[in-house]
């Protein structure tokens, strides 16, 4: 909202940014650089704003089809890209001690929590690839929120469970081989 525009590039590239995010929030971590700091701090600053009030953040989506949420899992990686994010909060936190990027992913992670999971009216999704599994485990240890643990848990046994979420979502997308044959090649392997 702080100037016109439209998406463009890749509808995963927020993950581009927040492993940038990690890794410059390691190099703080052993060689400190005001100047760096300091860009950290204002990118940060305006993910926040980004955010949704829920705690949603997927630029792509969000700008493109924001009726759509977690409605295209084995695409456009919205939980592979939430799972960057938090790496890069708790990466930033180590680093710096400072809760800014922590607040915002735990937020996100705490959204999603709500919205995956076997209760009623939960999606029984996961992620198209493997990332928030781990990053949910190190947001565990940086907060001491066992519940994080747990949602990876559930990721991580969901993936692979009959009826194949994948399969099921594909039918309801209408999907065609648009995307390149390797993807479609040895059903889902793409996605392990």
């Amino acid at each position: 909202g702080e100037k016109p525009g439209e998406f463009y590039g890749y509808w995963f590239q927020d993950s581009d940014l927040a492993k940038w995010l990690e890794a410059a929030s390691f190099s703080l971590a052993t060689h400190p650089d005001p100047k760096l700091d300091a860009e950290l701090d204002g990118i940060i600053a305006t993910i926040a704003k980004a955010q949704q009030p829920d705690g949603y953040l997927d630029t792509f989506v969000q700008l493109t089809a924001p009726d759509k949420r977690w409605t295209n899992l084995f695409e456009w990686h919205e939980l592979y890209i939430a799972g960057h994010f938090i790496e890069a909060g708790v990466a930033h936190f180590e680093a710096t001690g400072k809760r800014t990027l922590l607040g915002v992913v735990g937020k996100l992670a705490d959204m999603i929590e709500k919205v995956f999971g076997l209760g009623e009216g939960q999606i029984q999704g996961y992620p198209g690839h493997e990332e928030i599994e781990l990053a949910l485990v190190k947001l565990a240890r940086v907060t001491g929120e066992k519940r994080y643990v747990h949602l990876a848990a559930y990721f991580i046994n969901q993936r692979g469970a009959t009826p194949n979420y994948y399969d099921e979502e594909v039918k309801r997308l209408g999907v065609s081989a648009k995307l390149p044959i390797y993807f479609y090649k040895n059903r889902w392997a793409y996605l392990q």
